[in-house]
């Protein structure tokens, strides 16, 4: 493996691990009514590590030659990624409603769980096996 590569999936899985810490945590406060929530580091850090989570998966795409709608696991990550955003934004901006906003929240957390398992696998269908028993 490339030195290129594993910079570029070490950056990726960390901003990954990173963006969900601070996604729990903003979850928790929107529970528990924090102030924190309202803090400028609040606002912005998230939207960097994001964006460097972006930038390390176009360059491992373009690196691997793997690319969404060409590869089914790449597609699922994506597709689930704009469901986790939308969830996301339910919890911390648009839901009107404690519970609304903790149900997105807690649907969110599993459908970061499933990307992860869909990235591990490296299959669309990571879960196929064990249902089928």
């Amino acid at each position: 493996m490339s030195a290129t590569y594993l910079t570029l999936k070490t950056i990726h899985v960390s901003c990954a691990a990173l963006s969900f810490a601070l996604f729990f945590v903003r979850g928790l406060w929107v529970v528990w009514d924090s102030p924190r929530l309202h803090q400028r580091w609040v606002r912005i850090v998230p939207h960097v590590i994001d964006a460097t989570l972006l930038a390390s998966a176009i360059g491992l795409a373009l690196l691997l030659a793997q690319y969404p709608l060409v590869n089914g696991w790449l597609t699922a990550k994506l597709l689930l990624l704009v469901v986790y955003i939308g969830l996301g934004l339910v919890t911390l901006r648009f839901g009107r409603t404690k519970p609304v906003r903790l149900g997105s929240w807690v649907a969110a957390l599993l459908v970061f769980a499933y990307i992860v398992l869909v990235a591990v696998t490296k299959s669309p269908e990571p879960l196929d096996g064990l249902l089928r028993i």
